[in-house]
């Protein structure tokens, strides 16, 4: 009689490990659980989300792992509690969307438009191509983890919401950056309307390589009194040679020529990691990409450290 009690009991037992073992777990907990997403659970304990992540279905996730945070400039936990809530909130939203969708379901292409749960200036873009799939130019390197009420699919950086248009998106780089674009700023100025309207009023897509001062310093128009002598049509021409008439992110960068804005064209050139891209004014002199997909209304702005002369 003890004998068949005690293979009851363990039946019992396994049986309730095994039921244990295949709870469905909701985005929420399969964040908390998983070591690579530590910052993204404090954020979302931040921003005060946890229970909208765990009761909200039909959801996909694009998760940001640590070293993604880290990148962006959140170092740990405490830099996540230190943002302001509203700040976090949006841009947790932004990497949400409303309905399920797994990598499978991606179609091949560049930038498929996707509303998110951010109500303003919401939109997040897919790419499914020969590098797999991406989301504003962040990489997926763990698609398809299953949750109770979604999906969840790793990237390897955050996603920034647009602080407004182009032109909007460069003042608050030059702010954030000491002033470092506060000559491409006079030269558009002084550029006058075609290029204002362009970065600013026009719905593109656009694609801006956007050059510092060092940059301009070394094309000679290192001051602001230097670009306010320059001919406007010759300044015209310059920068928009920096603009492809396109939505470009940096997995949609293919090695080759692009046709820039200007009329002219530049040639981009990839080896693993390193992009570079050189004006056909420039000879050999190419220009890095020094940074990537920074999101505006209109379109993306990466950072070149030359300026690419027609």
């Amino acid at each position: 009689m003890g004998f068949l009690m005690t293979v009851l009991l363990l039946g019992i037992a396994t049986s309730c490990k095994e039921d244990e073992g295949t709870t469905p777990q909701t985005v929420t907990d399969l964040v908390v659980a998983d070591s690579r997403f530590s910052l993204l659970e404090a954020a979302v304990l931040r921003a005060g989300l946890g229970d909208a992540l765990r009761t909200t279905n039909n959801i996909t996730v694009f998760a940001p792992t640590d070293e993604a945070f880290r990148a962006a400039g959140f170092a740990d936990a405490a830099a996540i509690n230190a943002a302001p809530v509203a700040t976090l909130a949006a841009i947790l939203q932004y990497h949400v969307l409303p309905t399920r969708v797994a990598s499978s379901a991606i179609n091949v292409g560049d930038n498929a438009p996707q509303a998110s749960l951010l109500s303003t200036n919401g939109t997040v873009y897919v790419t499914r191509n020969s590098g797999g799939v991406s989301v504003n130019g962040a990489r997926v390197t763990s698609a398809d983890i299953a949750a109770s009420n979604g999906v969840i699919h790793a990237i390897d950086k955050v996603l920034l919401p647009p602080a407004g248009n182009l032109l909007e998106a460069v003042v608050a780089l030059n702010t954030a950056n000491n002033n470092q674009y506060s000559l491409v700023i006079a030269a558009v100025q002084r550029a006058g309307a075609a290029v204002v309207g362009a970065l600013s009023t026009a719905a593109g897509p656009f694609t801006l390589f956007l050059p510092n001062n060092t940059a301009f310093t070394a094309a000679g128009l290192g001051t602001e009194a230097a670009i306010n002598a320059a001919n406007p049509a010759t300044l015209q021409g310059i920068l928009l040679n920096h603009v492809v008439p396109a939505r470009v992110f940096s997995t949609n960068l293919a090695a080759g020529t692009v046709p820039m804005a200007g009329g002219s064209a530049s040639t981009v050139a990839i080896n693993g990691n390193s992009v570079t891209i050189t004006g056909r004014g420039n000879g050999t002199s190419a220009s890095n990409v020094t940074r990537t997909d920074i999101v505006a209304t209109n379109g993306v702005v990466h950072l070149i450290d030359r300026v690419l002369l027609p």
